[in-house]
């Protein structure tokens, strides 16, 4: 069932709503809470989710005979709807951050009204996930995020099925984040990050969809999905493994390689050409043999810049 989260005014344009999509069973709170767009460019997570949300429907439905779905499902695919429509990260009133007005109030500004709204559709659920992407600039691997997991956290996290688990610890910087929200409610908290921001990267799109697909499956909400045996392996990597390469000068930086595959050390990933006469000024090349899990996408860059982030298996 579709349904509007939250209606909202806005100034100098006409009334807007929050959809979500509640499908499955009936019950006091739902088993999953997927939430996606918190930030408006981030449109991977966007397409993913209202991609899923279809599906869904369509299984309750019945148009998938197999298919059962034995427990509730929430899906917010956008929560800055106007962020999408008017292509901006923020909420573009006041340029502030969604994602970091949480745990929101009812009588606050217009963020923290939708942050309430958010937090209270998800945080009774038992598995929250929360879709996000890099920036316009820079591509990462599909990855499960775990902040300050517990053990069953991390075990749960191997069940999306997805090449590379990254574990943070919660930082204070970020408590007022839906992702530090949630860890106060019983339940299990996951962030996908998926390719780039500004764009649809239809390979990583697909992935990810079918690692949800999958995951429901595997916790038993949704019933009689074929789960293929998946000989990649997945590898758990701490924040100390993560070795980030920068740009030694200026220019335009230009790479063929793809995120997700495993380098060696002094391999060469790409190369910083000079702007105008056109010669190769830097080769990039990996410090260690490990996952390529981000690269920086736009190709003009100044001395600094992140390029590369490379993990080392432990």
């Amino acid at each position: 069932m579709k349904r509007n989260l939250l209606c909202m005014t806005a100034p100098v344009r006409e009334d807007f709503d929050i959809p979500c999509h509640e499908i499955g069973p009936k019950s006091p709170h739902p088993a999953i809470a997927l939430v996606g767009g918190l930030h408006g460019d981030e449109i991977n997570g966007v397409f993913i989710l209202s991609r899923l949300a279809d599906f869904l429907t369509n299984v309750e439905a019945g148009v998938y005979k197999e298919l059962r779905l034995n427990k509730r499902v929430l899906i917010i695919p956008a929560v800055n709807v106007l962020g999408v429509n008017l292509r901006t990260r923020t909420w573009p009133f006041d340029k502030s951050d969604i994602n970091r007005m949480f745990p929101g109030s009812t009588i606050g500004e217009t963020t923290q009204r939708i942050a309430y709204a958010v937090l209270e559709a998800t945080r009774r659920a038992e598995y929250r996930i929360d879709i996000h992407t890099a920036g316009v600039d820079f591509e990462e691997v599909p990855q499960v995020r775990l902040y300050g997991p517990s053990e069953s956290e991390r075990e749960t996290a191997r069940l999306f099925a997805l090449p590379a688990i990254m574990e943070r610890s919660l930082s204070p910087v970020f408590t007022t984040t839906l992702m530090s929200s949630w860890k106060v409610w019983p339940g299990e908290s996951f962030m996908l990050r998926v390719g780039q921001a500004g764009t649809v990267q239809l390979d990583h799109c697909q992935r990810v969809f079918r690692a949800l697909v999958s995951f429901l499956g595997r916790c038993g909400v949704l019933e009689g999905v074929k789960l293929s045996v998946d000989d990649e392996e997945i590898c758990c990597f701490d924040k100390a493994s993560a070795h980030r390469i920068y740009a030694e000068k200026a220019g335009t930086f230009v790479s063929d390689r793809q995120v997700g595959r495993w380098v060696r050390a002094g391999q060469e990933l790409g190369y910083i050409y000079d702007s105008f006469n056109g010669n190769v000024i830097e080769k990039v090349v990996s410090p260690v043999a490990g996952l390529l899990s981000g690269i920086r996408r736009h190709p003009l860059l100044f001395e600094g810049d992140l390029l590369l982030r490379v993990n080392k298996k432990k």
